[in-house]
């Protein structure tokens, strides 16, 4: 199974209207699903942001303790006008609490209320408040209208579009979920501000995946611009969030559900959902993982012979210098990684599958001999 063929990136990438001005608009074309990620420095302030939502009595704002004391009374002063009640439930932050429990604060809060089937919910956090507050939204009273208010740049590159909602089983993550699409995403590039070191790290994470799986020119970008991105400038962030968006919503439109070709976006994600499940979610964030997991598939696709050994230092020597780890933990064994990875929702019939890389820009899902699979976590375990 192969990718689609992506346009060349723009000539002048770093707009610096897109930094410091209107909105951008990357629609996701899915039919009567469609929406539209709005990217921009002042979205949340942006009256315009909210036009033609869904009107209701009551919203629910999802968040944490955290997001909620940064950006809670920013998103409240402009969902006050829309609807009559305005509640709030901070989930305890962590990859390791969006489970069950979590999903129940959810719904125990919304029937305690009386919210009925118009209720909007409003995701305002990174991934974990996201995929739970989404896959919320898909369940109660069999589906209300939610929409992404993503405040880590690994969310508004990624978990946030598309529609993937779910919560974290012991034995694998993401393993109970739905598909289902928010009515619109707004990517407010000022609350990057606010993110730790290290949760931008992790969102570079999936900022560089693009690269090798759909975009040439994008990892050519990245790695020129890898010290502005850390250094958080403005025209640097704007770009590789909307393109990233840009590269995510070609996918989506054309496998909304993964039945092919979406699994490409998954690039690092069978080695890297193994590690999180491995060392207990929370120990390593997604974004570690995954910048670690992409350089063993890099490295198992250079051991089929798709790519030179050079394609692997080049994608190892980035991931490091975008502060993620490159080597997996040693104390994983084996027989652990491939237990992990025998669940992975790729796996068909027994069989492991991964994404590849041919050529930079460039993805193929395909098994792997177990073999090979052994000599990348051996030689990428430290």
């Amino acid at each position: 199974m192969r990718g689609l063929h992506f346009g060349p990136m723009p000539a002048h990438p770093e707009d610096p209207e897109h930094a410091h001005g209107a909105a951008v608009r990357v629609p996701i074309a899915l039919g009567e699903r469609s929406y539209e990620i709005l990217i921009g420095p002042a979205v949340l302030d942006d009256p315009a942001a909210y036009a033609g939502l869904p009107r209701a009595q009551a919203a629910l704002v999802v968040s944490n303790p955290t997001v909620a004391a940064l950006h809670g009374a920013r998103l409240h002063a402009r969902l006050a006008p829309l609807y009559p009640q305005v509640l709030h439930l901070d989930l305890t932050e962590g990859e390791q609490h969006k489970d069950w429990a979590s999903l129940d604060l959810i719904f125990d809060r919304l029937l305690a209320t009386g919210c009925d089937r118009r209720t909007t919910l409003w995701a305002l956090g990174g991934g974990v408040v996201g995929d739970i507050t989404g896959f919320a939204a898909a369940c109660y009273m069999r589906g209300v209208p939610f929409v992404q208010v993503p405040t880590t740049l690994l969310a508004q590159v990624d978990s946030s579009v598309g529609g993937k909602t779910a919560i974290n089983h012991p034995r694998g993550k993401n393993m109970i979920g739905a598909f289902y699409q928010p009515q619109r995403v707004l990517a407010d590039l000022s609350v990057l501000a606010t993110l730790p070191a290290r949760e931008l790290a992790a969102g570079l994470a999936e900022v560089i995946k693009y690269g090798p799986i759909a975009d040439a020119a994008f990892l050519d970008w990245v790695e020129a611009r890898l010290d502005a991105l850390l250094a958080r400038e403005p025209a640097a962030l704007a770009h590789a969030v909307r393109r990233s968006c840009e590269l995510k919503a070609a996918v989506v439109g054309a496998d909304e559900r993964e039945g092919g070709l979406r699994a490409i976006l998954n690039f690092g994600h069978t080695f890297g959902h193994a590690i999180e499940a491995a060392l207990g979610y929370g120990r390593w964030l997604h974004g570690e993982a995954v910048g670690c997991g992409m350089v063993m598939a890099a490295d198992l696709s250079a051991r089929l012979g798709l790519v030179p050994a050079a394609f692997v230092e080049r994608l190892r020597r980035l991931v490091a210098r975008a502060g993620l780890p490159v080597l997996a933990p040693r104390a994983i064994g084996e027989a652990r990684w491939l237990e992990l990875m025998g669940v992975d929702k790729k796996a068909e019939g027994g069989e492991l599958r991964f994404v590849l890389i041919e050529a930079p820009g460039r993805a193929v899902v395909r098994g792997a001999p177990a073999a090979a699979v052994r000599a990348t976590i051996a030689a990428c375990s430290g």
